[in-house]
């Protein structure tokens, strides 16, 4: 009976220190990269799980002494149990418990019926706003009113923070949906206002995040380890009419760049520092990475940096984009590859010779390249650039107030 009990928190153990060493190990290689791009992290995180993966393997080694005595009988004549039903009536209720906890509530329909009651609303969300017909009274007649602000219902929580959705007017004027990610200090402090930055999806009809599933961590974990400032991240729909949105975006940059109902919308539903250069900036990774530079390119004046992650870009076209963009501001931009990724490297220098060779606000473009980042597959390496791009927007805006 002894090696049974010992085997449980045997295993618990042995996965514990192994998901710390994986963790120390983590945060030993972007300390590394940190280095290498001429920044300094916070060093207690890694030690932290450094000391709590020798913990966890002493006790694995002392568990399993204590095991293989239970194995030959040593320990037996004193851990036979009073009621050998006791332990297996405890089974079925952790069970109940841990399945009710990891029950998901879904979240509420927009095409719920008006007899259904309305749910809590989300941390950080708007209050719902009640349409001027159903709070005026049945006899007097309602002036009238603009639109509804649109409301945000939960969808997740990813990355430690919280996801909504909502169906905001688009520049063409049919709504698209938008999905807005919250930071955990978000729903810690009622009072501060944060930056936002707007992410380029480049699928018809999705948002980055689809396209980018794991944004949400690299977002997370660059304001955890102290390399980025929390902000609020803006994910809208990518219009659909062609099937690559972002290669034809140069031709017409304001679609992307002036998006005045999106600023609106997100300024009046959520704590945001006023839209502009010192709050707002965008990103783009890979098929929205033309996007987030033409964007940035065009509207120094609306967005104050732009990050672009893995791109291929139209040189001339953003360019001229930059040589038009207001005098009164200079665009600023990173442009991030991986070392392995040629091609993407390749395109980021071109574009950068095309903005210093041009006029106006193009030729004054503070345009950095990042090519240090590299790892064992492509899909840590795009993490990593995530975090460099989210570090380079966090450091470059304002902070949260």
């Amino acid at each position: 009976m002894v090696r049974s009990l010992l085997v449980v928190p045997l295993l618990a153990a042995a996965a514990g220190g192994v998901w710390l060493a994986r963790g120390a190990l983590q945060r030993w290689r972007d300390l590394r990269a940190a280095e290498t791009y001429e920044l300094t992290g916070d060093q207690r995180p890694m030690l932290l799980r450094a000391a709590g993966a020798m913990a966890c393997g002493v006790f694995v080694t002392l568990l399993t002494v204590l095991t293989v005595l239970g194995t030959f009988g040593v320990l037996g004549s004193s851990s036979e149990p009073r009621s050998g039903s006791a332990e297996l009536a405890a089974d079925p209720a952790d069970g109940a418990a841990a399945g009710g906890a990891r029950q998901a509530v879904p979240p509420a329909a927009d095409g719920a019926p008006a007899t259904a009651p309305a749910p809590a609303p989300a941390a950080g969300a708007a209050p719902a706003a009640v349409p001027a017909a159903a709070s005026a009274p049945a006899t007097s007649a309602a002036p009238p009113v603009p639109p509804v602000t649109s409301r945000f219902d939960s969808v997740g929580h990813p990355g430690g923070g919280e996801l909504l959705q909502s169906a905001v007017l688009g520049p063409d004027g049919h709504p698209r949906n938008v999905r807005v990610w919250l930071p955990a200090q978000y729903a810690k402090d009622s009072n501060a206002r944060f930056p936002v930055v707007v992410m380029q999806a480049a699928t018809p009809r999705k948002t980055a995040d689809a396209e980018v599933p794991d944004v949400f961590d690299g977002l997370s974990s660059a304001v955890q380890t102290g390399k980025a400032r929390p902000f609020i991240l803006v994910a809208p729909e990518a219009p659909s009419g062609t099937e690559h949105p972002c290669d034809l975006v140069t031709a017409a940059p304001q679609a992307v760049a002036d998006d005045a109902a999106l600023r609106t919308t997100i300024a009046a539903a959520f704590r945001t520092l006023p839209p502009g250069p010192a709050s707002w900036g965008t990103l783009g990774v890979e098929g929205g990475a033309p996007c987030a530079a033409a964007a940035g390119l065009a509207r120094p004046d609306l967005y104050g940096a732009a990050a672009a992650v893995s791109g291929r870009f139209d040189t001339a076209a953003l360019a001229l984009t930059g040589a038009e963009a207001p005098a009164s501001a200079a665009p600023k931009l990173l442009l991030a590859a991986a070392k392995a990724d040629a091609a993407g490297l390749d395109a980021a220098r071109k574009l950068q010779a095309a903005l210093r060779g041009g006029t106006g606000a193009a030729a004054r473009a503070d345009v950095r390249i990042s090519d240090n980042v590299q790892d064992y597959t492509p899909d840590r390496e795009r993490l990593r650039l995530v975090r460099q791009a989210v570090q380079y927007l966090a450091e470059t805006l304002a902070k949260a107030s």
